[in-house]
């Protein structure tokens, strides 16, 4: 394609990017060209797109269309490619802190987390919904008011009803009855011994079926990886979860390969909303946002690539945690993307995510053989009240890029936190966030078709539609199109960091809609949705290109009832900031129960 080749953008040097609020910098929306495809279109498309001349064409014509040509491959920028979003560790000090060591274990971990809960709930969250904690199961069985067996059969029952009509709710892919009750039986023996190992020993924790997990086989969402790929042992996230007593319930739906943002599965059916089970849970950790939305487990664990993790949490009304690319180990999670994936947490409160980030967080001793392991902070969630001082990054144009609804709950949600506290929001202005978007989209999408390789025309007719057609997509990359999007990566990251030597966090939606109607014609061969793939990850590709944490907050509803989340993205190694900043804002926010909800705690 060389003879249609043309002249792109030339990036001027990042230390003459203006960052401040007046900058002259243009904002580019999202400029996605594509219809909405479903059913037959998707199996025409598909044919054409697989048609050597003529599919390589149209993918040409659907590049430039969508802008890829002029701000990632024919573009002239001074950057050098940065491959790996890996950083080193630096101790800036965070405010309110409990330092942990990284190589302790994982029970000494949990409890060291639970040192840092606050004595007692604040007032408005008295007033307001609230899902059972990890500590309420703790309680209920320290107390003997219920047992893990009893939870565990109350919890098999809920997952019986939830896949019949007229629910068909799609939690989960694959769940072991026997496996769960034997689980069940043995932290039940012991709890009445009163040697519980932690307190999560007996909790339910769900797994998105990204994650290798025994005895389950790990499908990504297809019916054919786990044939290819035997599980064969836990990842190290599980087997973390597994030495403090957690009961793993199974795996849950998924987009298929993570490759879109709905949540609906062609092969195991759409994850349901909660709140709507007519709406969608979001992706591609569709499952394990609606499983903690429904009350089925205080906590559950998703793969986060491009905002994975964070879209269906808000869109499901609850706290999703990316932490620091590298900060969990990456060993037993699918490779399907290398340099942007990472183990996220879903749950229903901060507190919850900080306990189980605390279990399976720090490197594996042997994967860092020299040097000093990295230091683990916790926030003192008791003194999050005291915190001074604190630099809220927001650009308006960014912020604003979103439905009406989201916009002003988010807005009001900002104000409200800033009065309370008495924090401060800098203006800035991020610059070429649709060049990150198109640069994260070619990195996501070329680690994915690498990392298949030759399965993927081995196993092509039994993709899902819209599946097949992103696999299309992203084999079409070329090496000089992944290169560039590094070499964007490497700008971006600079450009980041300046504004974070100014503020302590960047603030943002964390979608930039709320989760839409599950149609019909889209459940047998998913459904093609890049206008509204776009909105909904808008404000995540920060996290996952550029390896920060980021962490999302229910902060109200939209006019239906459905879930607005709040973001908040942090420099490297700073989740003990993020996680004080999500409860001081889940502190004051009120919250409604869902539509879907099962109480596993009610006597």
């Amino acid at each position: 394609m060389g003879l249609f080749k043309a002249k792109g953008t030339v990036y001027k040097a990042v230390k003459d990017v203006d960052l401040g609020p007046y900058s002259t910098e243009h904002y580019l929306q999202a400029n996605v060209k594509a219809p909405r495809m479903t059913g037959i279109l998707i199996k025409i498309f598909i044919a054409i797109l697989e048609c050597p001349i003529l599919g390589t064409l149209l993918l040409y014509i659907l590049k430039g269309n969508n802008l890829i040509h002029d701000l990632v491959t024919n573009v002239d920028l001074q950057e050098s490619p940065l491959f790996v979003p890996l950083h080193d560790f630096e101790d800036r000090k965070e405010k309110e802190v409990k330092c942990i060591d990284s190589i302790s274990s994982p029970p000494e971990k949990v409890q060291l987390a639970i040192d840092c809960l606050p004595k007692s709930s604040s007032e408005e969250q008295q007033n307001s919904f609230s899902r059972w904690t990890i500590m309420d199961y703790y309680k209920a069985y320290s107390s003997g008011n219920t047992t893990p067996s009893m939870v565990a059969e109350k919890f098999i029952v809920a997952v019986n009803e939830s896949v019949k009509p007229p629910l068909q709710m799609g939690f989960f892919i694959d769940y072991n009855t026997d496996d769960i009750l034997r689980q069940a039986n043995e932290s039940t023996l012991r709890h009445k011994a009163g040697e519980a190992i932690s307190v999560l020993d007996g909790v339910p924790v769900a797994i998105k079926d990204e994650i290798d997990c025994l005895p389950y086989p790990t499908t990504g969402g297809t019916k054919w990886l786990h044939k290819e790929r035997p599980c064969e042992d836990d990842a190290c996230c599980i087997k973390r979860l597994r030495l403090c007593g957690a009961i793993i319930v199974g795996k849950t739906n998924m987009h298929e390969l993570g490759s879109g943002t709905s949540g609906i599965n062609p092969h195991y059916g759409p994850a349901r909303n909660p709140y709507d089970k007519n709406k969608i849970a979001g992706g591609s950790s569709s499952g394990s946002a609606a499983v903690v939305s429904a009350g089925l487990c205080p906590v559950a664990l998703g793969v986060d690539g491009g905002g994975s993790v964070r879209m269906p949490a808000a869109l499901c009304g609850v706290v999703g945690l990316k932490p620091t690319f590298a900060r969990i180990p990456h060993a037993g999670v699918l490779p399907l993307n290398w340099t942007v994936g990472m183990v996220g947490i879903l749950a229903g409160t901060v507190e919850d995510a900080m306990i189980v980030y605390a279990a399976i967080s720090g490197e594996i001793p042997s994967d860092k053989p020299s040097g000093t392991p990295s230091k683990i902070n916790l926030p003192l969630l008791s003194m999050t009240k005291s915190l001074s001082g604190i630099k809220l990054a927001k650009y308006g144009k960014w912020f604003d890029d979103c439905s009406d609804d989201v916009k002003l709950c988010c807005s009001q949600a900002l104000l409200k936190l800033q009065n309370h506290y008495n924090w401060k929001t800098l203006d800035v202005t991020i610059p070429e966030i649709e060049v990150m978007r198109l640069a994260h989209y070619t990195t996501i999408g070329s680690e994915c078709s690498a990392s298949l390789g030759s399965l993927r025309e081995k196993n092509i007719a039994e993709f899902g539609g819209d599946a097949r057609v992103a696999l299309s997509i992203y084999s079409s990359f070329s090496s000089l199109e992944y290169l560039n999007a590094q070499r964007i990566r490497n700008r971006q990251l600079q450009l980041h960091m300046k504004i974070f030597a100014e503020a302590d966090v960047i603030v943002s939606p964390t979608t930039g809609v709320t989760a839409y109607s599950i149609q019909d014609d889209a459940l047998k061969t998913g459904e093609l949705d890049y206008i509204n793939g776009a909105a909904l990850v808008r404000y995540s590709i920060a996290g996952n290109f550029l390896g920060f944490p980021a962490v999302t907050v229910p902060v109200g509803y939209d006019k239906l009832g459905l879930p607005i989340g709040l973001q908040f993205i942090g420099r490297p190694y700073s989740e003990a900031t993020l996680i004080h900043l999500a409860f001081a804002m889940q502190a004051i926010c009120l919250y409604k129960k869902p539509g879907q909800y099962y109480d596993l705690l009610r006597r």
